[in-house]
């Protein structure tokens, strides 16, 4: 048993402890007290109250206790509870706020995504009508070519015309010239030097008139070209033959305009990993040059370069012993033999315009120095030598209408890159 004193300290501990608990709140009972004599006391009850009682008795000290620490273990539970209810209504407070603020944000979201297509339609239909108004600027232009070749073409007849009338009479003063030597120029003379002035003022505008064509308008019968901006190891054309590569003859023939020509410059190039040279046709400052086989067998013609005007360049090769040909505006430019005779050139290479395929990678190993840069168009290949009348006709009116049978232009794939594109 333990003593009484430390009995009554341990009750006095319990009942102050419920004493707090339920200060703040309304009692259903008195506070307890402890009194000097350490007896626990608490309020009599009254003769009602006691009558009432179940038990007829009055409720000890330690009754009195429990009944407290129930109460209190009721309150506490009570409380706990309107914490519970108070978090579930804030739960479904922020849960309210959470879901219209997912709707704003998906409203909004919506608004913004709208204005975004509606300003990329605007902004393809403004493209749109860019293209539209390129298309028609170019194609005014090219009737403003044409009007201007028209009207000069009426002018001369004109003048032709006046000349022709006035002939005869140029005749007579011719006749009787000796004896008007002494007497000064007739007038017959004075519209014969008018006319002939005239004729020499109409021819030189005619050649200005066809020189600012050309300038402007492609080849004869050409309706498209590439056009390769500037000198870039990053511009090429890549063309894909329509038929394999094996050779043991061949004519390739090419338009060409070059803006500028260096000691090396890439008119095409064919080659495979064991040998990026197989085939080339390159420009040197004012001269062509063909090679088969290798560098070291090369065909090359001086004096047919310009740049800034167009050129039709076509090169030959049979490995019937070496034969070589290189023809520039339809005519033989130079020929030679024994340039890598008994040489087949092999399939599975690569063909590229513009450029330089050095063997290294694929889309690698190009250099800037040996890049073309102008426009070409009408580019061909035949498995076979071409005759000087076949090669001639390319120059005429229909210089594009004529392809070959390994690379055809405008049949056979040519892809651009890095800024070379395609113009008409």
């Amino acid at each position: 048993m333990l003593p009484r004193e430390i009995l009554c300290l341990l009750t006095l501990c319990c009942v102050f402890r419920a004493s707090v608990s339920v200060l703040d709140e309304d009692n259903d009972y008195d506070l307890m007290y402890v009194n000097l004599d350490n007896e626990i006391e608490g309020p009599v009850l009254g003769t009602e109250e006691a009558a009432s009682c179940d038990c007829q008795r009055e409720h000890t000290e330690w009754d009195k206790l429990f009944i407290m620490l129930e109460n209190s273990q009721m309150k506490e539970n009570m409380m706990l509870q309107a914490m519970d209810d108070l978090l579930k209504v804030d739960v479904q407070s922020l849960r309210a706020e959470l879901s219209q603020l997912t709707a704003t944000f998906a409203a909004a979201v919506e608004k913004v995504a709208s204005q975004i297509v509606s300003q990329v339609e605007q902004v393809l239909a403004k493209d749109g009508d860019q293209a539209e108004e390129a298309k028609r600027l170019r194609e005014s232009e090219q009737g403003k070519v044409l009007e201007h070749v028209l009207l000069l073409s009426h002018n001369v007849s004109s003048r032709l015309g006046r000349l022709e009338s006035a002939w005869p009479r140029g005749s007579e003063a011719q006749d009787t010239a000796p004896q008007q030597e002494k007497r000064g120029p007739t007038g017959d003379q004075l519209v014969l030097n008018a006319l002939w002035k005239e004729l020499q003022q109409t021819r030189a505008e005619l050649k200005a008139s066809q020189k600012w064509a050309a300038q402007r308008l492609l080849p004869a019968g050409c309706e498209t070209a590439i056009l390769f901006p500037m000198r870039s190891k990053k511009i090429f054309g890549s063309v894909h033959p329509t038929a394999g590569m094996t050779l043991r003859s061949f004519t390739a023939c090419i338009w060409i305009k070059a803006t500028e020509a260096l000691d090396k410059t890439i008119v095409f190039s064919y080659g495979t990993k064991f040998n990026p040279y197989e085939i080339q046709l390159y420009l040197s400052r004012d001269s062509a040059v063909l090679v088969v086989g290798g560098d070291q067998h090369r065909l090359v013609v001086k004096n047919v370069v310009v740049p800034g005007k167009w050129l039709h360049l076509c090169g030959a090769w049979s490995s019937q012993n070496g034969s070589a040909s290189l023809w520039a505006k339809g005519e033989l430019a130079g020929a030679a033999s024994g340039i890598a005779d008994a040489h087949v050139v092999p399939d599975g290479g690569i063909l590229q315009i513009g450029q330089e395929k050095n063997g290294c990678c694929v889309g690698g190993g190009f250099d800037e120095a040996l890049a073309f840069s102008g426009k070409l168009t009408g580019f061909n290949i035949w498995d076979r030598v071409l005759s000087g009348t076949e090669i001639a006709a390319q120059g005429g009116e229909d210089a594009c209408g004529i392809r070959g049978n390994v690379v055809g232009w405008g049949v056979t794939e040519v892809l651009t890159y890095g800024g070379a594109q395609y113009i008409s």
